[in-house]
């Protein structure tokens, strides 16, 4: 799973922040409230929480506190107005992994949240690699060999997902949850249709893994014998 849950209220930095991330091959979902976060929290995973200190239905940094009480150790990067040293100190101990302070810079925002990313795998590349294939999220590029073809983002997510667990069976919801998030409208073939685009695009670099169906269950990616 490589995406993240921006939990900000103000609309115009929620964009920018998404954009930014997206740029970096990063998917998003934002959210206004922290009751809308809980609900798309309990929907599906995050491989990083952004989290604004002051939002309209309470404080980010309590809400932070009840998800560890709770056993959720998704790494949070805490955004703040606020710049006094006992404040930072206050989202640390509370179970904040990073926190900037605004205003920021985009690019910063984007090295910190790669590098959440990255924690939960020991600091393992963002380049996923299974069997003859590999995946690079910034440039949207799927591999074998020497030869590449773009992935649309939907398509680069699912595969993302897939190799994270390469040779386990992800069910549908998930990998729609990866694709689309909570944002999108999504038809009931959408997955079927993307898993056969991305079948093609397999087939057309010459790729030898497998993008199975197990009936029932979800996807997994096989490896060739």
């Amino acid at each position: 799973m490589s995406r993240v849950a921006l939990i900000e209220d103000h609309v115009r930095l929620s964009a920018m922040i998404r954009q930014a991330l997206l740029g970096a091959g990063v998917e998003t979902d934002t959210f206004c409230t922290l009751s809308e976060a809980a609900y798309g929290m309990s929907r599906g995973d995050y491989a990083v929480l952004v989290v604004d200190r002051g939002l309209p239905d309470g404080d980010g940094l309590a809400f932070l506190r009840n998800l560890r009480a709770a056993g959720q150790m998704t790494p949070c990067l805490m955004l703040t107005a606020r710049d006094a040293l006992h404040d930072r100190i206050d989202g640390l101990e509370s179970g904040a992994d990073d926190y900037v302070t605004k205003p920021f810079a985009m690019s910063e925002l984007v090295a910190r949240v790669r590098t959440l990313m990255r924690r939960p795998q020991e600091l393992t590349a963002l380049i996923q690699a299974f069997a003859d294939i590999s995946v690079d999220p910034q440039q949207r590029a799927l591999r074998c060999g020497e030869q590449s073809i773009v992935l649309a983002p939907a398509e680069l997510q699912i595969m993302l997902t897939l190799m994270k667990v390469a040779g386990q069976t992800v069910r549908h919801a998930a990998l729609e949850h990866a694709a689309w998030g909570l944002a999108e409208a999504v038809t009931p073939n959408a997955l079927e249709v993307t898993v056969h685009r991305l079948r093609k695009k397999l087939s057309s670099i010459n790729a030898r893994t497998r993008l199975a169906n197990v009936r029932g269950a979800g996807f997994v990616l096989q490896a060739p014998a």
